[in-house]
């Protein structure tokens, strides 16, 4: 692990989303929600690593931004896949924990860095 907290929740975050993938895919008729949740989860991270490499800080803002509308995006697929009984509550309120946590870490980095560019 890196001293990046947020680099390191959305890797972990990405690998939690692969198995719940996984698990849906191989126990449930359900794919489409799936591949959506899935494509949405792993995103988060990897705009973040992009945002670690930016050229500028406004390429920053830009990519950070990005993970937040992906982690945004991830909140709502998981709470479909709750409600409409394809994974249990309990792991899916687990899972959905992490996603809020990690909108909060990246809200408050986006709202840091743009008040320091003013």
């Amino acid at each position: 692990m890196t001293d990046n907290i947020i680099k390191d929740k959305s890797y972990e975050f990405a690998l939690r989303i692969v198995k719940m993938y996984k698990y849906i895919v191989k126990n449930n008729v359900e794919y489409v929600l799936a591949k959506q949740l899935l494509r949405s989860g792993t995103s988060i991270g990897a705009n973040v690593e992009e945002a670690c490499s930016a050229q500028s800080r406004k390429d920053f803002i830009s990519k950070l931004s990005i993970a937040q509308k992906e982690a945004f995006e991830t909140s709502y697929w998981l709470r479909l896949l709750r409600d409409s009984g394809e994974i249990k509550k309990e792991y899916a309120d687990d899972i959905l924990k992490d996603c809020d946590e990690i909108i909060s870490i990246l809200t408050s980095i986006l709202k840091t860095t743009k008040s320091n560019i003013k």
